[in-house]
């Protein structure tokens, strides 16, 4: 086949028209993003998070923009939060026929002197990122497996190859999610189930804009490792959730996607 024949008929479908997308940590910051972005891509949202406010406002947001979203109020840290996600999307998932995406993008930014974090700690930034991202994905995982296709989204990060003050058990977490991403893959993929990463540089939502205020001096030296000089915004990470979404990625899994204006080439 010619590239001219290959590319002869429709290319591929970046739209999510026939999907049904859980996202997690959508009541603000990257997941909010995600969760608008993808309704208006066609795909109607099941909105995950611990703030009945947001999670309301997010949904009012897609809604008027003439999109489709419910929400469930879960504190994904703790693992009857996760049972009671599960408990309450499936009464959801069981009446759509629509193709399945879980996004995870639960989780929070944590920077702590190794000397200085606490089991408690330790305990907070796992479970939040690594076993919420596990469970929730074998849960999704098996719906996904009946329907005989399905895409899985985890949020990983730069801190998971990279080293910094303060970052230890943060990039434990991260890294495990992109080693997570890839094993799920290898089970996963002949099922029918694509499981991918993404994984950004310092992004600036609420939480982590008012950090980067506060230490202007860290927030200066992070920002000189980016070759494009500018930490990302969540619309930054859009085009890439989007396409490992979409029927355009159908041939990728087990990739995580750095999505990082240059962190690692100029790390």
């Amino acid at each position: 086949m010619t590239p001219q024949e290959a590319i002869s008929g429709n290319l591929p479908s970046f739209r999510l028209d026939g999907r049904l997308a859980v996202i997690t940590g959508a009541s603000q910051g990257i997941g909010r993003t995600f969760a608008l972005a993808y309704a208006q891509a066609g795909a109607e949202i099941i909105l995950v998070g611990r703030n009945v406010e947001r999670l309301g406002d997010t949904q009012r947001a897609i809604e008027s923009a003439g999109g489709r979203a419910q929400f469930i109020c879960a504190d994904l840290g703790r693992m009857d939060g996760i049972r009671s996600l599960e408990q309450e999307a499936l009464k959801i998932i069981e009446r759509s026929n629509r193709q399945l995406i879980l996004v995870n993008c639960a989780g929070f930014g944590f920077t702590k002197a190794a000397l200085e974090i606490t089991e408690q700690d330790w305990d907070q930034v796992l479970d939040v990122h690594a076993k919420a991202t596990f469970f929730c994905s074998q849960f999704m995982g098996k719906l996904m497996i009946a329907r005989k296709y399905g895409k899985i989204i985890n949020l990983s990060s730069t801190w998971s190859t990279s080293t910094d003050k303060g970052k230890s058990i943060y990039g434990v977490a991260k890294a495990g999610v992109s080693y997570l991403t890839a094993a799920l893959s290898t089970e996963w993929g002949p099922l029918g189930v694509r499981v991918n990463a993404i994984a950004p540089t310092t992004t600036l939502s609420e939480n982590t804009s008012k950090a980067m205020k506060e230490n202007e001096e860290r927030a200066d030296r992070l920002r000189s490792r980016i070759i494009l000089g500018r930490f990302a915004e969540p619309f930054d990470l859009v085009g890439a959730a989007l396409f490992l979404a979409s029927p355009a990625s159908d041939f990728v899994t087990g990739h995580t996607l750095f999505v990082d204006g240059g962190w690692r080439a100029g790390g």
